[in-house]
């Protein structure tokens, strides 16, 4: 029996309906921007892999730096302990972070990267004696599927179900071009209630919805508004973190800087799980205390995991080094080359480019659900032709591997121009 006919007697797979699924493709090998399949099926990782792998998978420096540490220390709890790779690693993320954070907590994925941020920006408040219960978000959000994060979250299916469930999180509009006031002005009808937390988004691009870009300037006038009330600001940089938007930080475009941060994904590379959120000063110093009750009771077994650190801290040098910064400049010029050539194209709506980050939007009779017929049917073609690509309702984004060769991502450009002449 194949691997991926076996997959489907145990295994159940995220966000997926699998009375409806169709077997999937086992993977059995991973190189550079390449995987194969059992078959021997060649397909091009044009997401990097739900945008975790940078560098290519079997990266080589990154597997030396995970063999050393496993044979040196691979685990010890971080309740009480502490290690080389966990204090080389926040001394090497002070390096590059804005210059406000000055703390990092270490958890294990996105989603509960916000859930700390959030339970830091609440419980600031409880051991001040101050009562603010409540979360801004940005419609059409997506920070995680914890219970906290799935809050924040606005694509509403995800959530549905457990809608009576949430902590209460209200949602203004994306500030994206025309609507910057419209956002503006209900974000400070919010915050001057004095009864919201923090206001947490995803920094230039929200990813889940498709790619939806919308300025600096209109993010730094929602940031000036929470300063002003004092509403903590949550930079959710899991998706937007370490270079993908031409910078190392999304945030990096402003002059402003968030309270908190939430990274992971990139973090090692796509290579071991492992998250972390950053504070300020300020908001250590609110758990900083005498009385025990006022610390932070969280935490996960596998807390700054020294095999994830090291990861981490070989991931970060690759970011560094100018080939790796070459090849983010050499794709972000391909894709702007590639929407002067399609955003045209009478199929095709609306186009952007951010960084690594391209995204174009299928004219449609209808409104597109997120997993609905044209998703389906753009996605087979996808995998038909060998390439790896996850369409959002009718937007098709690429968002690839750094070291993609440039014929590799020539090869994803042509696939998207054929699908657009069948759809």
């Amino acid at each position: 029996m194949s691997l991926s006919n076996r997959d489907k007697v145990h295994n159940w797979h995220p966000y997926t309906q699998h009375k409806t699924a169709p077997d999937f493709p086992a993977i059995v090998k991973g190189e550079g921007a390449l995987l194969w399949d059992e078959n021997g099926k060649e397909y091009i990782d044009a997401i990097a892999s739900w945008w975790v792998n940078p560098y290519g998978h079997s990266n080589k420096v990154i597997a030396a730096a995970i063999y050393k540490q496993l044979t040196t220390l691979e685990h010890v709890l971080f309740g009480g302990f502490t290690h080389d790779k966990a204090v080389l690693l926040s001394e090497k993320l002070m390096e590059i972070l804005p210059s406000n954070q000055e703390k990092i907590f270490y958890s294990d994925n996105g989603s509960t990267a916000v859930e700390v941020a959030i339970k830091v920006a609440l419980q600031y408040n409880f051991n001040k004696g101050i009562k603010k219960t409540k979360v801004i978000a940005f419609e059409d959000a997506f920070h995680g599927d914890t219970f906290a994060a799935m809050a924040a979250s606005g694509i509403s299916f995800f959530t549905e179900a457990f809608r009576g469930s949430l902590l209460e999180v209200v949602r203004i509009p994306v500030p994206v071009k025309g609507k910057e006031a419209q956002s503006i002005e209900a974000l400070q009808a919010l915050a001057q209630t004095g009864e919201y937390a923090a206001f947490i988004y995803e920094p230039l691009v929200q990813g889940a919805a498709g790619m939806v870009m919308y300025a600096p300037d209109a993010l730094e006038a929602l940031m000036a508004v929470c300063k002003e009330y004092q509403v903590f600001t949550i930079a959710d940089e899991v998706m937007t973190g370490f270079g993908k938007t031409g910078k190392t930080f999304a945030t990096d475009y402003l002059s402003l800087q968030p309270d908190m941060m939430c990274l992971s994904k990139a973090l090692t590379g796509g290579t071991i799980p492992m998250a972390l959120t950053t504070f300020t000063q300020e908001l250590f110093d609110g758990f900083y205390d005498e009385d025990t009750n006022k610390a932070l009771f969280h935490g996960h077994t596998f807390t700054a995991n020294p095999t994830g650190c090291a990861a981490a801290l070989a991931s970060i040098d690759l970011l560094q080094s100018a080939a790796m910064q070459d090849n983010i400049a050499r794709i972000h010029q391909s894709h702007l080359a590639f929407e002067e050539k399609i955003k045209q194209h009478p199929r095709v709506t609306t186009t952007r480019v951010l960084g690594v980050v391209f995204a174009l939007e299928i004219a449609t009779d209808s409104e597109e659900s997120y997993y609905g017929t044209l998703r389906n049917k753009l996605y087979d073609f996808f995998i038909d032709n060998g390439i790896i690509l996850r369409p959002v309702g009718n937007i098709v984004y690429i968002l690839p591997p750094y070291i993609m060769t440039e014929e590799q991502l020539q090869k994803v450009y042509t696939t998207i121009e054929k699908v657009l002449e069948i759809v």
